[in-house]
């Protein structure tokens, strides 16, 4: 009987350094986590699946057709996020942020930080959508970017390329959905006309 029991203990002893291993290899050693494999949406979920038209196309995502959003099935509270970005002329895009997965609609929490540098709408990259506007965008075109946010207790900073375009802090006693919490990451496909690349997209949590 002793010996099973040693024999029981050593298994499960050893299921549990492979699970620590395994978590470990998830983070580099700066502590960020990749959020996209370049091959599959593993560890993401489509909200309006039945007309999002999301795909991989040379290791990016790509955004286009009809409104829809991808989401993280992880959720995260303070954190470093950080993705390269390009969009096509004329296209509308964004990334949310404490956000929760919903089967349709546009997410109704969480903020939303623009992806647009010659869409129609004057509200360009970096803004945070209806909270902070921005009307200018070092972000160009037809040539990948990277987009960082930093969130970290109810402090908001977005950097474009390295360069600071948004320093907010979420005033005391927001009311509605749209405000610091917790929760995903999610992806916007904003209309047909709209054609975005998402590509290295990855965390790192924060204390």
């Amino acid at each position: 009987m002793l010996p099973r029991i040693a024999s029981l203990l050593l298994v499960a002893i050893a299921m549990l350094l492979a699970s620590v291993a395994g978590q470990a290899q998830d983070k580099d050693k700066d502590g960020w986590i990749s959020l996209f494999n370049g091959k599959n949406l593993d560890g993401w979920k489509i909200g309006d699946a039945k007309q999002g038209k999301w795909k991989i196309e040379n290791g990016n995502i790509v955004a286009n057709g009809p409104p829809s959003h991808l989401y993280t099935i992880k959720e995260f509270k303070n954190f470093e996020f950080k993705a390269e970005v390009m969009t096509t002329p004329g296209s509308n895009s964004g990334i949310y942020f404490h956000t929760k997965y919903q089967e349709v609609g546009f997410p109704s929490t969480g903020y939303e930080s623009q992806v647009n540098v010659t869409h129609g709408d004057p509200v360009k990259t970096g803004s945070l959508w209806g909270v902070v506007k921005l009307y200018e965008t070092p972000a160009k075109d037809n040539k990948w970017w990277e987009q960082h946010i930093i969130v970290r207790g109810q402090n908001i900073v977005v950097k474009i390329n390295g360069k600071t375009v948004l320093d907010y802090t979420e005033p005391k006693g927001v009311q509605g959905g749209r405000k610091i919490s917790s929760g995903s990451f999610a992806l916007q496909a904003h209309d047909p006309k709209s054609v975005i690349y998402y590509r290295k997209l990855r965390v790192k949590p924060l204390k």
